[in-house]
């Protein structure tokens, strides 16, 4: 709540002056009509109350009019409230409301009159006291200041918020002098720049109300401010310029005794010590320190003052504290202290605060449980735990609170069942419980709710099915329940609600037809109930009464189709923007959406849609931003020329021939995606009209000829995906402008020649994977300026020489993946480069980051206006890794991923001791060249290796003790070498089979056959440490159970469970327990215990 002080009208109210029958005077019942017959509504305001000045006729006395009081003796309007109307009129020198000069008190705020640039005639109300010219609904210029400061009665001015109004030193010395009998004085957002401090010293000394919000004021304001001893109430508020340390912070609690009323939100109060507020006067009854940047520990007394009615202390990020625990007896009525750092348990006297109405602990860091003693908070209308560290089952404490309109304890940890009660609050408006792990069943029926507008209680464990009763509720107009473990059909309704707008039920085990009263919701908008088990065939009759929609998402229902009406019946729907169809089983291009011009979003993409889309089943799509059609069967689709488009998905299709549908009218055209069809020819020059392209995947097809060199028009370029082609010729040198790009694939093809050096002009490429090619080129070091370069792949291709040993040290210093095998490289493995691989080396843990081109797709969107961001992954960069033997494809790229493959070459002489040092290696390869000595002992610090091929060398003497420290180690290669002695034993090197070390004559021990001397005949392999296991990685048995591969291809089988978000229990599981498995790489494996960190995620 922003606490705003506002002075009511001091006159005589219309009930103390009960008069005869035809007390109003004639002529000024005539004044009045006059100056109704001149107003008008304004057309902004129409949604408003009829204004009171319509109510009044001739028929009744105008002293029983709304908004006129009398006075009792001789009946003359002395009080005129006319606030909030929404009134338009010409205030003229012969205007109607000047005829009325025993006017004491005039209220005219929230109205639009007009001043015209003429005396106006305010000095003819020479008895007023009140006057209120505030919140104009327009701005015509300012009020007529000059004359105002004329009316020398006046005890409460309100001039606020009118901005063209501009006083300078001048005018308001002459306010100061006039108005000797103010008492109130509020001049929010009036533009007081030129107004010296000095000024304010000679405000009366009667003064007892003043309000300068919103003024932006300066210097020693403060000071002069704090002089004025008789204030009652300081309005301060948003005046984010003013300093105030602790020094005048203290002259203001010296000097001002009297107050009731403080409000310094949005002051700079950084300077100011908290404990100096104990100071405070025992009489104040509101403080608003809203976002005043205070810092340090509060002193919970302050909660205890006697008179305190509101404390706002919200959005003061590093202000400390806790409740009082105890003695917590006062007439607070509203507490906000959100977005703080307070922290500790709700405490237990917080039930002695019986006039409590509003308590706001938002994003703070309060723990444990919600005490039972709030159940005697029976006044209170707005209570909100949001995202603290609650935990524990909610306790069932709000039978009583039968005011309660608000109730939010988003994002915590409460477990079990919802408490009854909640379902039985008759006057509740809002209601979240989103993003818990609350458990259990929906009521079958309820009581209550019957004013519910919002209903969220996403993101938590509830089961069992949708009941009915959340489509009869005749209030509710939102409904989210995605992220549960709703099962079953929908229940069936008589009585659906009519104005439910808004319904997310996403991410859960429905099953079913959709029920048919869904279909007579006539107000829905936004409906999302993708990833579930709908079944059945919706029709374009079903949807012809959702006329308002304006997101439709049912994607990822594998057996739910969609199927046109062959009636003729043209569908109208005016506001639908998003369509989205993906992963069901739909097996023809819906047509009738061809006539819905302000469809933005399409996406049908992983469907059955097979044969040709025409022309006219898309040409009416004249606002579209986005299709995609990926993942289906289509042979072709018709050229069309929308202008908005922005992607273009039809990757995975049976497109044949040339690139289809290329228009010059793709202007803005930012994402476009035909790869894994069968498309020949060559790269039309109009893809290089696209001036704004970021993505162009053009992958997996059989285009030919040479790389168009007019691509470096593409100076948006973010992505260039060429790979498994039959593109020839050189690689164009025509990167100089393409500084955005961030990935380029041209492997898979029969390119030749050099690596162009323009690449360094690329500042922002992460990825290059040119391998299998006909490349002839040297080591190409001077890619190493590129700052952001994490993937480096040459393979097989016909790189030669040896590598520089002398590269500077910031080179390649985020290099994560490098492959140069199956090429020619001679020489000495590098020992100083492996030293210059920071990105290798000491990786903090992060997040599951991928290194991929997002593409933005609002998806659960409140308002047109304000939509909420969902990422969705179009465009997946890919790279080819060797994993055992065998060449696999990582579809995503995680950036925690770091691999040396450096196989295939003719490298000789020793492993460098270098490469003990990069301990966040996840796979080395250095098979098949010549090496030779022995296997450094430093290997054994790469913690994080899962995979370790040295085969097929000249490797000599033992295999170092050291490797049984590599815990992660799940691939192991030795075979093929000179190694000789005894195999170490337990650990990882317990799971290895013969494979790993055959050709080495000279080893001996288990698991070869051949014993070492003296030894008894190898037993059976340990047994593997399960206990140890189980607590190491939940995430990880998906893949261990297809690959046993380690962490490296479970990440990879781990992709799938998050695109496809299924089964969703695994990606809960990973989600909510990602940072802890993160955090393993690089520490021992050994068995341990993790609490659940004290901090909000």
């Amino acid at each position: 709540m922003l606490l705003q002080f506002r002075v009511q009208n001091s006159s005589p109210s219309q009930s103390s002056l009960d008069s005869p029958p035809h007390l109003c005077r004639p002529e000024e019942r005539s004044a009045l009509l006059g100056f109704k017959s001149t107003t008008t509504l304004i057309e902004y305001c129409r949604f408003t109350p009829r204004p009171i000045i319509q109510t009044w006729n001739e028929s009744k006395d105008c002293c029983l009019w709304e908004g006129i009081t009398c006075d009792r003796r001789k009946g003359h309007v002395i009080g005129l409230d006319l606030s909030s109307n929404c009134l338009a009129a010409d205030l003229t020198t012969n205007g109607s409301l000047f005829r009325l000069e025993k006017l004491q008190s005039l209220d005219l705020s929230g109205n639009y009159f007009h001043y015209p640039n003429i005396s106006f005639g305010f000095n003819r109300w020479k008895s007023l006291t009140y006057l209120n010219l505030s919140n104009p609904v327009y701005m015509d210029g300012p009020p007529p200041f000059d004359e105002i400061i004329l009316l020398t009665k006046l005890v409460s001015l309100d001039l606020s918020y009118n901005y063209d109004l501009f006083l300078d030193n001048i005018k308001f010395q002459m306010l100061v002098h006039n108005l000797t009998e103010l008492r109130f004085l509020i001049l929010d957002s009036v533009n007081m720049s030129l107004v010296g401090p000095s000024s304010l010293l000679n405000l009366t000394s009667s003064l007892e109300y003043l309000s300068l919000s919103n003024r932006n004021l300066q210097g020693n304001f403060l000071n002069q401010v704090f002089q004025r001893t008789k204030l009652v109430s300081l309005n301060l508020f948003d005046n984010f310029d003013l300093l105030l340390d602790n020094t005048k912070f203290q002259l203001l609690v010296h000097n001002l005794t009297e107050l009731r009323f403080l409000n310094l939100s949005s002051v700079n109060m950084s300077l100011v010590v908290p404990s100096s507020l104990l100071n405070l006067t025992s009489s104040l009854e509101q403080l608003s320190l809203r976002d005043c940047s205070l810092q340090g520990n509060f002193p919970s007394q302050v909660f205890q003052l006697p008179s305190l009615q509101l404390i706002d202390l919200s959005y003061n990020y590093y202000l400390r504290g806790n409740l009082p625990l105890s003695n917590w007896s006062s007439p607070l009525k509203y507490l906000y202290i959100r977005e703080t750092s307070f922290l500790g348990e709700l405490p237990h006297s917080i039930e002695n605060l019986k006039l409590l109405e509003e308590l706001d602990l938002d994003s703070c860091q309060f723990y444990g449980s919600i005490p039972k003693s709030l159940a005697n908070l029976t006044k209170i209308t707005y209570l909100d735990f949001d995202s603290n560290l609650l935990q524990g089952q909610i306790p069932d404490v709000f039978g009583k609170m039968h005011k309660l309109t608000c109730l939010s304890i988003f994002n915590n940890s409460f477990g079990g069942e919802i408490p009854t009660s909640i379902f039985n609050l008759t006057h509740l408006t809002y209601l979240s419980l989103s993003s818990n792990n609350l458990t259990g069943l929906l009521p079958h029926n309820i009581s209550g709710l019957s004013f519910l507008g919002e209903f969220r209680m996403d993101n938590n464990f509830i089961t069992g099915r949708v009941p009915s009763w959340l489509f009869s509720l005749p209030s509710l107009y939102y409904l989210d329940l995605q992220n549960n473990r709703l099962t079953g059909t929908i229940d069936h309704t008589d009585m659906p609600n009519l104005i439910l707008q808004k319904v997310y039920l996403s991410n859960n085990e429905i099953s079913g037809s959709l029920p048919s009263f869904f279909f007579h919701l006539v107000s829905l908008t936004h409906v999302d109930l993708s990833s579930n088990n709908l079944s059945g065939t919706i029709t374009t009759n079903m949807l012809s009464k959702l006329v308002n929609l304006w997101l439709l998402d049912l994607s990822n229902n594998s057996l739910l189709s969609l199927s046109n009406n062959s009636t003729g019946v043209n569908y109208s729907f005016p506001y639908l923007r998003y369509f989205i169809f993906s992963s069901c089983n739909i097996d023809k291009f819906p047509s009738f959406l061809g006539k819905v011009e302000s469809l933005q979003g399409l996406d049908l993409s992983n469907n059955k849609i097979s044969g040709q889309i025409h022309k006219w089943e898309i040409e009416g799509m004249m606002s579209l931003y986005t299709l995609n059609l990926s993942y289906n069967f289509l042979s072709g689709i018709d050229s069309f020329g929308f202008g908005l488009l922005r992607t273009v998905d039809l990757r995975f299709n049976l497109l044949q021939g040339s690139l289809p549908i290329l228009s010059t009218n793709w202007n803005s055209m930012e994402q476009l995606l035909i790869s894994g069809n069968n498309l020949t020819g060559e790269i039309p020059s109009s893809c290089c009209s696209f001036s704004s392209l970021a993505v162009l995947d053009l992958a997996n097809n059989s285009l030919e000829g040479k790389i168009p060199e007019c691509l470096r028009n593409l100076s948006d370029l973010f992505n260039l995906d060429l790979q498994m082609n039959k593109f020839h010729g050189r690689i164009p040198n025509s990167f100089v402008n393409m500084s955005e790009l961030r990935t380029l694939h041209l492997n898979d093809n029969q390119l030749e020649g050099l690596l162009p050096q323009s690449l360094v002009n690329c500042s922002n490429l992460e990825i290059l994977d040119v391998g299998n090619n006909n490349l002839n080129h040297i080591f190409p070091h001077w890619l190493g300026v590129l700052p952001r370069l994490e993937v480096l792949i040459l393979r097989s291709n016909q790189f030669h020489g040896a590598i520089s040993n002398s590269m500077p040290a910031f080179y390649f210093h985020q290099l994560r993946i490098i492959d140069i095998a199956q090429n020619d490289f001679i020489g000495l493995l590098p020992s100083n480069f492996f030293k210059i691989l920071k990105g290798m080396r000491d990786v903090a843990p992060v997040k599951l980051e991928y290194l991929d081109w997002k593409q933005v797709w609002p998806m659960q969107c409140d308002d047109e206006e304000s939509c909420s961001i969902h990422y969705s992954p179009f465009y997946k960069d890919s790279v080819n890794v060797t994993m055992k033997g065998s060449e696999r494809e990582l579809v995503r790229i995680l950036k925690i991923f770091t691999t040396i493959d450096f196989s295939s070459n003719q490298f000789h002489g020793p492993i460098p001791e270098e490469l003990g040092e990069l301990n966040s290696l996840l796979l080395l390869n250095l098979s098949h060249n010549s090496l030779n000595s022995q296997i450094p002992s430093s290997l054994g610090k790469l913690a994080a290796l899962e995979s370790l091929d040295l085969s097929s060398n000249k490797l000599e003497g033992g295999i170092p003790e050291q490797l049984t420290n590599l815990t992660f180690l799940s691939v192991l290669n030795l075979s093929h070498n000179k190694l000789v002695g005894h195999i170490p034993e337990g650990k990882q090197f317990s799971t290895f089979s013969n494979d790993s070390y055959i050709g080495n004559s000279g080893l001996c021990g288990f698991p070869l056959t051949k014993n070492c001397h003296g030894e008894e005949e190898p037993g059976a392999p340990p047994k593997f440490d399960e206990e140890d296991e189980s607590a190491t990685l939940f995430e990880w048995k998906l893949a261990l159970a297809g690959y046993g591969c380690g962490l490296v291809l479970g990440l990879s089988l781990g992709y799938i469970a998050f695109t496809t978000g299924k089964p969703w229990f695994v990606v809960k599981k990973v989600e909510k327990y990602q940072q802890k498995l993160i955090g393993r790489y690089n520490q021992r494996h050994k068995k341990r215990k993790t609490q659940k960190p004290n901090q909000r995620s």
